[in-house]
C-alpha cells in the first residue's frame, strides 16, 4: 500500500513538472507569434502576453492530462456496469477549487495593472501618456543640474488627423504634411490625435499600441520607437464603407535620416495625395447602374508635401 502511494506521488510530481516545463516553453513561443518589437512599450505587452499564454497552457495541459490519466489508468473493467462509490460533497475541495481561480484572476489583474502603470496610461482622460519603460534618454533628458534621469519632454511632436478615409500627419517643426508617418528611432514622440468626423482607432501592431481617437477631442499619445524599419498603421475602429483602405506606412529611421527627410519634404510644394477610398468612390459613383445603399463620400484627398 505504501509503495502504491509513493508511486502515485511520483507520478503526480512527474506530471506536474512535465506540464510546467511544457507550459513555460509554449509561453516562450508566444514571442514569435507577434510582429517584431518596434517600440519600447512592446516589450511590456509581449511579456504580459507570454505570461497569459503560459498560465493558459498550464491550466489546459493540467486538466487534459488529468482526464487522460483517469481514462487510461482508472477506467472500469470490461462488462462492469455497477455504480461507483457514493461520494458526498467535500467542503475542502470546493473551497480550494473556488479559491484558486479567484487568486489567478487577482494575479492576472495585478500583473496587467503593473504593466499599465509602467506604460503610464492615465485612465480615461484626454491625455494618454506612455512613460518609456526602458528608460531611454533623449535630447530632453535631465541635465547636470537635475539628477532626475527621466524623460522630461518628447523630442518630436506630430499632429495626426484621422478622417474618412485617410491618415494625415503634420510636422509643426518644418510645417510639413504627409500621408506617411515618419518617426525617429530611439527618440520620444508625442502625437496629437484628432478626428475630423467619426470615431477612429490609432493602431500599430508592431508597437503594441492602440488608442481610440474621439471627434472634437485632442488626445496626446506618447511612445518611443526603437527599431528602424517600415510598419503599418491601421484603423482599429470600423469607420464606414471604405474602412479597409484607411492604412498608412510608418517609417522608423535614424534621427539623421528623419531630419533629412523632413528638410527635403519642406522644399516640396503641397499636392493632392493618392487616396484609395476617393478613387473607389469615384468609380462607384460613375457606374450607370446604382446598387446598394448610399455611402458617405470620402473626404477630399489631403494636400501634402510628401505623398509617400
Amino acid at each position: 500500500m505504501k509503495i502504491q502511494k509513493i508511486l502515485n506521488v511520483l507520478t503526480l510530481l512527474t506530471g506536474a513538472i512535465a506540464v510546467t516545463a511544457t507550459s513555460l516553453w509554449i509561453g516562450k513561443q508566444a514571442y514569435s507569434w507577434l510582429p517584431p518589437q518596434a517600440a519600447a512599450e512592446s516589450q511590456l505587452i509581449d511579456n504580459l502576453i507570454s505570461f497569459l499564454v503560459t498560465l493558459g497552457s498550464f491550466i489546459f495541459l493540467g486538466v487534459t492530462s488529468t482526464l487522460m490519466y483517469s481514462v487510461i489508468f482508472h477506467r472500469a473493467v470490461k462488462d462492469d456496469f455497477t455504480d461507483g462509490p457514493a461520494i458526498e460533497g467535500n467542503i475542502t475541495l470546493e473551497v480550494v477549487w473556488t479559491a484558486i481561480p479567484i487568486l489567478l484572476v487577482f494575479w492576472i489583474a495585478g500583473y496587467s495593472y503593473q504593466v499599465y502603470e509602467q506604460m503610464g496610461i492615465q485612465g480615461p482622460s484626454q491625455l494618454v501618456h506612455l512613460h518609456n519603460p526602458l528608460g531611454m534618454e533623449s535630447a530632453y533628458a535631465a541635465t547636470k543640474d537635475s539628477p532626475d534621469t527621466a524623460l522630461a519632454e518628447p523630442v518630436e511632436k506630430i499632429d495626426v488627423l484621422a478622417k474618412q478615409w485617410a491618415w494625415v500627419f503634420h510636422y509643426p517643426e518644418k510645417d510639413v504634411t504627409s500621408t506617411e508617418l515618419h518617426l525617429p528611432s530611439d527618440r520620444r514622440v508625442r502625437l496629437a490625435l484628432n478626428s475630423e468626423d467619426v470615431l477612429h482607432g490609432f493602431y500599430i501592431p508592431a508597437f503594441r499600441l492602440k488608442q481610440d481617437i474621439i471627434p472634437n477631442h485632442n488626445i496626446d499619445f506618447e511612445f518611443t520607437p526603437v527599431r528602424p524599419g517600415q510598419y503599418r498603421l491601421t484603423d482599429s475602429q470600423y469607420s464606414g464603407t471604405y474602412f479597409a483602405t484607411m492604412q498608412a506606412n510608418v517609417i522608423v529611421e535614424s534621427p539623421e535620416e528623419y531630419h533629412q527627410w523632413l528638410s527635403q519634404a519642406a522644399t516640396q510644394k503641397p499636392s493632392p495625395a493618392k487616396n484609395q477610398a476617393a478613387s473607389e468612390y469615384a468609380q462607384t459613383s460613375n457606374q450607370s447602374v446604382q446598387t446598394g445603399w448610399a455611402t458617405v463620400p470620402p473626404a477630399a484627398p489631403p494636400l501634402v508635401n510628401s505623398p509617400g
